[in-house]
Parts: structure tokens; C-alpha cells; sequence
């Protein structure tokens, strides 16, 4: 857990204290993310706070992340996931801050994402007064009342950033590289041509099934 927190500066996602990675136990009890606000060159993994899933302090001696709300919550109700890494990586951010989805533009997209990142509605003056990290969470599964975390691993909360999860903890940071260079993608694809087209479905269906379905064969 510590040495996923650390690449993320490694990886280029995080400006300054910007980010944080977290992962449960097999038992689905105890969460491990990063401490508030301490630079990832300084990390240690004494370091690292042991919660549970209401974020309670279990173990260690710092404040853990303020994000810790929104992890266990989605930990809760995302019964397959393993690791959460949350950042504030620009291009993601640019989408994320002007509420505009991720379009699958491109077969890069669809080996990792099934279809567009979706984003959420924007929270409400009373959510952010009150619980705000925690109702962060809550618009999450809100948008995902109808999709597969397991198919979308990644998503945008409006305004805000992305947050991404995975099988672990390791896998989620992978997935938050990936979502950082398809949004660069298709930025740039859009600025060179505004109307360039959404990739086929059956393009998509091939490219993601191929790495993720039953009977994936795909590798480089």
C-alpha cells in the first residue's frame, strides 16, 4: 500500500499531496490508505492507517486521508473491488471539472473502459455542508445505480476529480494511468477534430471482450 501511494508521484498523477491509494483485506474489514497530507517521497509504510469500514482508526498514529469516506463507502456497496486510488491527474480533472463524460473514442479506451467514463450530477450545498466526503461517495454509487463498476472502473465526480479502483490496490493505480492517458486522447483528439466519431460498438464489445471477457486473449 505504501509503495502504491508513492508511484503515483512516480506515475506522474499527483501535483504536491494531490491523491491517495487505498486497499482492503480479504476479509473486507480493514482498509489501508495513505496518511493526510504527508508527501509521498516521505511516506513509510508505518506510516500507513489501518481503518474500518466507518472509518474508524484501527492502527497508526497519523490522520488518515480525508478522502477515507469515500473509499469505505464504495468498498461497502462495491462488493468486487480490491483498491481505490483517487487523484487529481490534469487531463481526467479537465473532464471531471468541465462535467463532460470520457467519449471511447479509440480502441485504447476500449481495452480499459467499457464505454464513456461517466461523471456525476454535482453535489448539492446541503451534501457539501454536511458528510461532504462521505456524500462525495454517495453520488458515485448514485451513478452507477445502472453500470458495472467491474466494466467501468473509473469515474468522474463533477467539479472534482477522478477516482479509479481495481482488483487491488496495485490495479486500481493501473487503472488510473490508463484513465489519465485515454482522457489526454481524446482531448486532443476533439481539438483536432471536434466531430471525430465515438468508436463502434461492435469495435468496443471486441476490444474489451477480448481483454476482459470470458475468454480473453489479448496481451502486448
Amino acid at each position: 500500500m505504501c509503495q502504491a501511494n508513492v508511484d503515483l508521484a512516480a506515475c506522474g498523477l499527483v501535483t504536491l499531496t494531490w491523491g491517495n491509494v487505498s486497499g482492503i483485506n480479504a476479509a473486507r474489514d480493514r482498509v489501508v490508505i495513505k496518511p493526510s497530507g504527508v508527501p509521498y517521497q516521505r511516506l513509510r509504510p508505518a506510516e500507513m492507517v489501518v481503518v474500518d469500514l466507518d472509518g474508524r482508526v484501527l492502527e497508526g498514529d497519523l490522520r488518515p486521508s480525508s478522502d477515507t469516506p469515500t473509499h469505505v463507502l464504495l468498498y461497502r456497496y462495491f462488493a468486487g473491488i480490491g483498491g481505490i486510488t483517487h487523484t487529481h491527474s490534469r487531463h481526467a480533472t479537465m473532464f471531471a471539472q468541465a462535467r463532460r463524460e470520457i467519449p471511447c473514442l479509440g480502441t485504447t479506451h476500449a481495452d480499459h473502459f467499457f464505454g464513456p467514463v461517466p461523471v456525476t450530477r454535482p453535489l448539492t450545498d446541503e451534501e457539501v455542508a454536511a458528510n461532504y466526503e462521505a456524500n462525495t461517495g454517495s453520488v458515485i454509487l448514485e451513478r452507477f445505480a445502472e453500470l458495472d463498476p467491474q466494466a467501468m472502473p473509473a469515474v468522474l465526480v463533477a467539479g472534482h476529480a477522478p477516482f479509479t479502483w481495481g482488483k487491488d490496490a496495485t490495479d486500481s493505480l493501473k487503472n488510473a494511468i490508463a484513465l489519465e492517458a485515454v482522457a489526454e486522447m481524446a482531448l486532443g483528439t476533439r481539438l483536432l477534430n471536434p466531430h471525430a466519431p465515438r468508436l463502434e460498438n461492435y469495435v468496443l464489445n471486441k476490444h474489451y471482450q477480448r481483454k476482459h471477457g470470458p475468454h480473453a486473449y489479448y496481451g502486448q
